[in-house]
């Protein structure tokens, strides 16, 4: 077994294989070493020398990097980035539609990591269903795997690197011409094999290719990448997607258990519990189109200077089709059973059996999205060697990031068909799968084409562009003497601009639009329910729905559109066919300029008889904010709906709030050689991550939709000061022989200005309800019933439609107002990051384990209901959780084997849920295993099989209990076979 002759062998190695985080000190002995010949060479390929350039990174840092390398140029390991980063120790990552897209590091979640693209920084755009966006996390799945030769992910900070990352700062790396001498170039095809799809493509394609050549004596070089992939999958869900309403106690609250034997173990006066607001069975079907393309140019006309100019462009188009079996839930248990209480504190109680009287609509919605997500990236770069001790650099770019709808049905919507003979859901809650079971009225048996129609519809336009123009200018000097080796020093200006927007095109036509008759029996399709849940625990309970009825979207527009057009109705900003509205309602503009500079020193001495590297730096940022809302004025309430409710809206100004913010950001990073290849190390610095845009937004907007109890609201506060987090990190690494180390380390982060939410209750813009007026009193009397649908018709024969507040006469609408705030009290996570890495020596067997431990000093308590005057909504740190990995691998001859086991614990992913109330939505323990097979030919040719998900596990959410059903996912395995050639 080839092992290494000393530590900085290991820098030079790093170097020669392409690590781009060296310290000036050790690239300078490094030299000198190369030029005596006092190394060995390791010839490694494929899987091993992946590793063994990831760890060399590792190795030669001077603060906790880890990092991915690629193969062979345009051969990352997964195709899917953040699929590989998940390998990385305390990396865990968010799915969508079965694909990794973003990622969590160290407990941090999206928001909290910083990605950059060659070291600059990259604008994200982000789309929300039912708002406008405020992240500005980057999702990983716009960009293709095929152009990226490594993927740095610095757990500790530097002076020199930008700020955004309180878990980590994620590095990008491209490949360029001048790195890979002389001609290289390949193509790769693979067939997509999705089983989750029921009405797409079988197999799809991903065609990619490289062009890289060098020319002139290797002073100029070209490098073209492109991709090409298509995607048909499915996904079967259930979800209680308006969330719980949550009680304490036997108290008379909204939605109370009666207390008449009719439930079984019903809730003491101690006892916490919820009930559900509704049930939907959720069937989509997805296209996903990823483009991407890259265009480096270089040119060196000397041994001093490297000029570079690239273009970089991505863009991910979905097209989502939904059919959904959904129930409401307004409040009316008639019989059933929760799990035993306590009657004492921390007692929380979930449903074993939940029957609701709600009548009478059973909800069949349709829904039809497509959208693309677009990035543009221009830049250049120019390294100078001024001197054998002087190097500067100079980097511009301008990158923009693109999110929103490809047509005019908006980026979600839905079309609801409706049967009107509900009396009675019951939902068993006991298994993983919640089993819904619907009584019909009297005589129907069942879903009946005949006897459907359509009631409400709502299309979601949700926008969202960013922008960042930044220069930087770096240099490192270097010292023949002392022990400074070396300083780094920088400067950089960024402009960075996010406009965010939304609106919302609704009929509140719940009730019911049109007659049956009105719309043809055979634009609705039977489907089978259960065999879409076969693999989900619970799934074959005997009373489960046998079926549910699909349609498509312009089948039931069209229907709508005739009625509308017979009737003389405008329906929607395009008249008589329903599309979204163009014009925002929700509009946030937020422009962020930054001034940055650094210093570090960079030194090397010994310390009783240790060779130590250590780096001492500071950085100062300068953060003014201009942050400008379009505010929407409303004038009353409407009741549109049994249980919906709108804030009618008369016309709309912008408004503009400025704030802004400075920081020094010390850091310090100590390595220590102990003895050969085993290293000691510490790191202090100090981190921020930058709040939210809808955090900072300039202006209050009031959510159009509310309900009988309320209505809810978004506050800005531009001058919301970041995220600081003051980080120690102690870790020890011993590199025992080729590609093989163990390692662990212990990091605390204590975070202050926490951001979170909390809420307030006013009467913003005194908007009158209906809902308790004397008009709705007087219905209550006539009726004998508060029935809301009864209620609502009632008023409607007597007062007239619309039925809406009149000022003066009805109570005003509360409405609860979601501000973002900095908590005063400091929030701590600690954890340990335990990694072995070996190769069996020449068998090709090698293996890799990794586990982290996260922890926090607040945890959600679920007894807790945050109700009451006054009452804060808890202050959680989300994403926290512990994740490990194992990757056992066989690379030898011409074969390439690799099993990957990645596994996540339970996390809080929030504590609002989709009503807006203070509920707790915590994700469950999941785990996947992913396979990959490679077989060479030849030099030239390879074939390859890669499997994810293979066991095709599911996925499932809760609330306070874990019967509590959030949501379930079905995930089925894919597989892609390909073929990939070199020349």
């Amino acid at each position: 077994m080839t092992t290494f002759k000393k530590t900085r062998l290991a820098s030079s190695m790093s170097l020669v294989l392409g690590a781009l985080i060296t310290s000036p000190v050790q690239a300078q002995e490094s030299d000198n070493e190369i030029e005596a010949g006092n190394f060995e060479v390791i010839e490694v390929s494929g899987i091993r020398e992946s590793l063994t350039k990831a760890m060399l990174t590792k190795k030669a840092a001077s603060g906790v990097v880890d990092a991915i390398s690629a193969e062979d140029i345009g051969k990352f390991p997964d195709t899917n980035l953040a699929e590989s980063l998940q390998r990385i120790t305390g990396v865990s990552i968010d799915r969508s539609q079965g694909e990794g897209s973003r990622i969590t590091v160290r407990g941090f979640g999206p928001d909290y990591n910083l990605v950059t693209l060659n070291g600059r920084q990259m604008p994200a755009a982000n789309i929300a269903a039912t708002s406008a966006s405020s992240s500005r996390s980057y999702d990983f799945a716009n960009l293709a795997s095929e152009g990226v030769s490594a993927v740095e992910v610095y757990k500790t900070s530097l002076a020199s690197q930008p700020t955004g990352g309180i878990g980590s700062t994620v590095n990008l790396v491209t490949a360029k011409p001048l790195a890979n001498p002389g001609r290289k170039a390949t193509i790769t095809a693979k067939g997509m094999m999705d089983g989750s799809t029921e009405t797409g493509s079988s197999i799809t394609p991903l065609v990619s290719g490289i062009y890289s050549e060098t020319f002139n004596d290797d002073k100029f070089g070209i490098q073209i990448i492109g991709s090409y992939q298509e995607r048909d999958g499915g996904q079967a869900s259930a979800e209680t997607g308006n969330g719980w309403y949550t009680i304490k106690g036997d108290g008379g609250d909204w939605g109370s258990l009666p207390r008449d034997g009719s439930f079984t173990n019903i809730p003491g006066p101690n006892d916490v519990y919820s009930t559900p607001r509704n049930l939907a069975y959720n069937f989509d079907e997805f296209s996903r189109t990823r483009t991407n393309g890259q265009l480096t140019l270089q040119y060196a006309p000397n041994d001093r200077i490297t000029t570079s100019l690239d273009y970089t462009y991505s863009e991910l188009e979905v097209q989502t089709q939904r059919q959904q079996l959904s129930t409401w839930f307004n409040g009316l248990p008639a019989y059933g059973e929760y799990t035993p209480g306590t009657n004492s504190e921390g007692s929380v109680m979930g449903p074993v059996i939940y029957a609701d009287s709600t009548c009478c609509d059973v909800g069949l919605g349709t829904s039809d999205t497509s959208t693309y997500n677009e990035n543009k990236s221009l830049g250049f770069n120019v390294e100078w060697v001024a001197t054998d001790s002087l190097t500067l650099e100079l980097d511009v770019h301008s990158s923009t990031a693109e999110a929103g709808p490809s047509n005019d049905l908006g980026t979600d919507n839905v079309v609801s068909a409706v049967s009107f003979d509900r009396v009675l859901t019951e939902v068993d809650y006991s298994q993983d799968f919640p089993v819904m079971d619907i009584t019909y009225a009297d005589g129907v048996n069942g879903l009946d084409p005949a006897r459907m129609s359509t009631s409400g519809t709502s299309f979601r336009n949700s926008y969202m562009k960013s922008e960042i123009d930044q220069v930087q200018f770096r240099g490192n000097y270097f010292f023949d003497e002392g022990t400074i080796t070396s300083i780094d020093f920088g400067i950089t200006a960024m402009e960075s601009k996010n406009r965010s927007a939304y609106s919302v095109a609704q009929r509140d036509t719940w009730g019911g639009y049109g007659t049956a008759d009105d719309y043809p029996d055979d634009i609705f399709m039977q489907e089978d329910l259960p065999s879409r849940f076969d693999d989900v625990l619970g799934s074959n309970g005997a009373d489960l729905e046998p079926f549910y009825y699909s349609s498509n979207m312009q089948d039931l527009i069209g229907a709508i559109s005739a009625i509308a057009a017979a009737n003389g109705e405008t329906i929607s900003p395009c008249g008589t066919r329903l599309c979204m509205d163009p014009n925002y309602q929700v509009d946030r503009r937020v422009t962020e300029t930054q001034i940055a500079a650094y210093l570090q020193a960079n030194m090397e001495f010994e310390l009783a008889g240790k060779p130590v590297w250590v780096s001492a730096g500071l950085r100062y940022e300068d953060t003014d904010v201009e942050s400008t809302a379009l505010v929407p004025q409303f004038t009353t309430i409407q009741w549109s709906g049994a249980n919906e409710f709108n804030a009618v809206i008369d016309g709309e100004t912008f408004t503009t709030l400025n704030g802004g913010y400075d920081h020094f950001l010390p850091s310090l990073d100590f390595k220590m050689e102990m003895s050969e290849d085993w290293y000691v190390r510490a790191s202090y610095s100090e981190t921020i991550t930058r709040p939210g845009y809808g955090d900072i937004q300039g202006g209050l907007t009031v959510n159009q939709l509310a309900r009988f109890n309320g209505g809810t609201g978004n506050a800005g506060n531009p001058n919301l000061l970041p995220f600081e987090s003051t980080n120690i990190d102690f870790s020890t690494e011993y590199y025992y022989g080729e590609g093989s180390y163990v390692s662990i380390g212990y990091f605390d982060k204590t975070v202050d200005n926490f951001i979170g939410s909390d809420t307030f209750v006013d009467t913003i813009f005194d908007l009158p309800t209906p809902f308790g007026g004397p008009r709705y009193d007087e219905a209550v009397a006539a009726l004998g019933t508060d029935d809301a649908g009864a209620v609502l018709e009632y008023l409607r024969a007597n007062f007239g439609d619309p039925v809406q507040g009149i000022p003066g006469e009805d109570p005003l609408l509360p409405i609860t107002v979601t501000q973002a705030v900095n908590s005063d009290t400091s929030r701590s996570v600690d954890g340990f990051e335990m990694a072995v890495q070996h190769i069996f020596g020449e068998t090709g067997f090698g293996v890799i384990v990794n586990y982290t431990t996260v922890d926090g000093d607040v945890t959600y308590d679920n007894y807790n209901t945050n109700k009451g005057e006054g009452v804060q909504n808890q202050f959680v740190l989300l994403g926290l959780s512990d994740t490990a990995n194992a990757v056992l691998f066989y690379e030898k001859d011409e074969w390439e084997v690799r099993v990957a086991w990645n596994w996540r614990d339970k996390f809080l992913s929030g504590t609002v849920d989709g009503n807006g109330e203070r509920n707790p939505t915590y994700v469950e323990a999941y785990d996947q295993i992913d396979v990959n097979v490679r077989y060479n030919v030849n030099e030239n040719l390879e074939l390859f099989v890669e499997g994810i998900n293979v066991t095709g596990e599911y996925q499932r959410a809760h609330g306070r209990h874990p019967n509590m059903l959030m949501g379930i996912y079905d995930v089925e395995p894919r597989y892609n076979v390909g073929v990939r050639y070199s020349f």
